[in-house]
């Protein structure tokens, strides 16, 4: 179903929205993108004359209640977003009363999800790997179907809008639509968006074709890696992933990040490239601070050679010019990462010239698409959101999507 053509009136929707919101130490939140950005969806199943009922996850409690994680303390930002005063139930799993109570263009958002691990449907307090696991593993699988059917029981439609974590085959995100036939589960417009978009750079490809890769570890990039390398024209990958390829290739790297255990993929990763003739992009020179922190000691070093007692924070000046030549002629972009510790000042310049070259490619008439959290935080941070084309509010699931994977969350409404 689509939810264009779908008329809520006199119904009840439960709606999987993605309210993972960033908190600060008072429980305020500081970055409401994901609340904005589903707006359309729960305004149309109000505007219609639905009853809306609300759920998501915030953060990793792991199946247990923790105040901090509460989604009680984001009510008043929903409310105000919204324009209506959303109510609040203190148990997602026993929620029938207020589901039950909830009368036409009135909402409800539910408690944390992940409060119960029958959410994400992984055992707890099992060792992985053992039979106690295998055995829990398979009970956990048939109470998360139960978990599903009871929060499905509150409603009489569901809609999927949380491309968050449209990655994950979790109780609310996938398994629920079971519970629902063709014609009372669809995609929320948000889903619909993203799922465009990704569409947009994968099948639509205006050359060249830049993607830029950041982030502290390859080994939670590498299948993407891998499938961009036999897609793009220009891969950039920047941030911490920058030292392991640098001792790959024989650098000294102080003691700037590294993952050991994938130098043979890091000299795999640049032999694909030349073999698939895509210009590899990596750091030349870095910016070192001798301490971990915004007020560090810094030099600007060869990001092969980096004296001991030293680590690699930012991009230095040459790999800025370098990474803003690859970006600047580009007419397909795609942004996943920062260049540094992008959170202290004095360590954001890596990542704010990626964002100013992406910005002016864009007004030149590019196609950019910034995904993951950390890429979407930099975007926000510069002030450059309106000059990129689309932000997308998933990362693990971007990727996923760009890897050529079927995300659960889209196949268990389309059927797939």
């Amino acid at each position: 179903m689509n939810i264009d053509q779908f008329n809520f009136a006199g119904k009840k929707a439960i709606v999987r929205v993605d309210f993972n919101v960033p908190l600060d130490e008072n429980g305020k939140v500081t970055d409401d993108t994901r609340i904005r950005g589903a707006l359309p969806t729960l305004k149309k199943v109000l505007a219609d004359g639905g009853a809306l009922i609300m759920m998501s996850h915030m953060g990793k409690p792991k199946g247990k209640v923790k105040a901090e994680l509460s989604l009680s303390q984001i009510v008043g930002n929903v409310s105000a977003a919204l324009g209506v005063d959303v109510k609040f139930a203190k148990d997602c799993g026993n929620a029938e009363a207020e589901a039950a109570a909830l009368q036409p263009g009135e909402a409800l958002l539910l408690e944390n999800l992940r409060f119960y691990p029958e959410e994400e449907g992984k055992p707890v307090g099992v060792e992985k790997g053992t039979p106690e696991y295998d055995e829990a593993k398979k009970a956990m699988k048939a109470s998360q179907k139960e978990f599903a059917k009871k929060l499905a029981s509150y409603a009489d439609c569901y809609v999927m809008d949380a491309f968050g974590t449209a990655h994950r085959k979790h109780a609310s995100t996938a398994v629920i639509a079971d519970y629902f036939d063709a014609d009372n589960k669809m995609l929320g417009y948000l889903m619909e968006k993203e799922v465009k978009a990704v569409d947009n750079v994968l099948s639509n490809i205006k050359r060249p074709f830049t993607a830029i890769m950041g982030g502290s570890k390859v080994s939670t990039k590498i299948g993407i890696i891998e499938n961009l390398l036999g897609k793009v024209d220009n891969l950039i990958l920047c941030g911490g992933m920058t030292y392991t390829f640098a001792k790959a290739q024989g650098g000294n790297i102080g003691k700037s990040i590294c993952e050991d255990d994938k130098l043979d993929v890091a000299l795999d990763v640049i032999k694909k490239a030349k073999e698939n003739g895509v210009n590899l992009v990596l750091g030349t020179d870095c910016i070192a601070g001798d301490d971990f922190k915004n007020d560090c000691n810094t030099q600007v070093c060869p990001s092969n050679n980096i004296p001991e007692g030293w680590e690699g924070l930012d991009a230095g000046p040459d790999t800025r010019k370098a990474f803003a030549a690859a970006i600047e002629n580009a007419k397909t972009i795609l942004w996943n990462g920062p260049a540094g510790v992008f959170e202290f000042a004095n360590f954001e310049g890596g990542s704010r010239a990626i964002a100013e070259a992406i910005a002016k490619a864009t007004a030149n008439g590019a196609f950019s698409l910034i995904g993951g959290g950390d890429s979407v935080a930099c975007i926000n941070k510069f002030g450059m959101a309106d000059k990129v084309s689309y932000i997308s509010t998933g990362g693990g699931a971007l990727l996923e999507a760009i890897e050529g994977k079927v995300l659960p969350g889209v196949a268990a409404i389309k059927g797939e």
